[in-house]
């Protein structure tokens, strides 16, 4: 028999039968149905379970990730939680508290703390830090505003993509800066004679400058097909109250605290990343380098 034919029945799982000084090995071939395996090869794959191994192999790797770890879309992560959003669960009860002492509280101590908790010119020359606070306390409209549904909604999912206190810089910076942006011109203008001095007293409180300042800063990270619908939507709502000119101070805050949270998205994206990078691990070899430490 010629080398070739020998290599031929070889490669095909059978020895040739004829070899001289060989003592004949059991076949495994086309009539019992499983391949043969070739001795002195390393890592062979043989057998039906083998073969069915490759055949699923393919299979779960066209699988889809989220169809393979059972992922589904959970309606209840839009709301907060103590432990998922701390800082919006706990935030979104005390304005539920104060909200129903507004409601069910004694009308003239109501009055008292909502005076003394205005952002008016009078009260942010006097103590600015405790107004800017203490404003926030308070929904201007009661728990079934849309500010509040907003503040549910909007800083629940801000928080799940940036943590607790991201969020509340957010919330609370564009409050502030807001607040201040709307209140200077007033004191500009009482200054300068165009406006009366009761314009120094006026009651300005609520969540309104932080909400918005949350949705234009939660658009930046969102897909492209929910961020230009939302800016858009929300756009508009504050353009139209603006031209109704019914109290077009906070109706310039809203579209200020809007444009704030929209110039913040480089700044966010960078807090993002930033949280979902792995933290390096003691010992790590690599933890010298990124610290600009070199070796000793």
């Amino acid at each position: 028999m010629s080398w070739l034919g020998t290599a031929d029945r070889t490669r095909a799982g059978r020895a040739p039968a004829d070899a001289p000084g060989r003592t004949p090995e059991p076949r495994t071939g086309p009539d019992d149905g499983e391949p043969g395996l070739l001795a002195g090869i390393p890592r062979q794959r043989g057998g039906r379970a083998a073969a069915a191994g490759d055949t699923a192999k393919p299979e779960a790797a066209a699988r889809p990730r989220g169809a393979a770890s059972g992922l589904r879309w959970r309606p209840w992560r839009l709301l907060p939680t103590p432990v998922g959003t701390p800082f919006t669960f706990g935030y979104a009860v005390l304005l539920v508290a104060t909200s129903l002492f507004a409601e069910y509280g004694d009308p003239g101590l109501v009055s008292d703390l909502l005076q003394g908790s205005s952002t008016d010119v009078a009260h942010l020359a006097r103590s600015p830090l405790m107004v800017l606070v203490a404003s926030a306390l308070w929904i201007a409209g009661g728990m079934t505003s849309a500010y509040a549904l907003g503040f549910l909604f909007v800083l629940t999912a801000l928080e799940r993509r940036l943590g607790g206190l991201r969020t509340a810089a957010v919330f609370f910076g564009g409050h502030a800066v807001a607040t201040l942006a709307t209140e200077l011109p007033v004191a500009f203008s009482v200054a300068a004679g165009r406006l009366p001095e009761t314009s120094l007293h006026r009651l300005d409180y609520g969540i309104s400058f932080g909400v918005m300042t949350c949705i234009g800063a939660l658009a930046g990270l969102l897909p492209a097909w929910l961020r230009w619908p939302l800016l858009a939507g929300v756009g508009y709502l504050a353009v139209t109250d603006l031209l109704a000119y019914t109290d077009p101070m906070t109706d310039w805050g809203h579209l200020l605290s809007l444009t704030l949270g929209v110039a913040a998205w480089p700044l966010l994206r960078h807090w993002r990343t930033h949280r979902a990078r792995p933290a390096l691990l003691l010992g790590d070899p690599l933890r010298p380098a990124l610290q600009g430490v070199g070796p000793t």
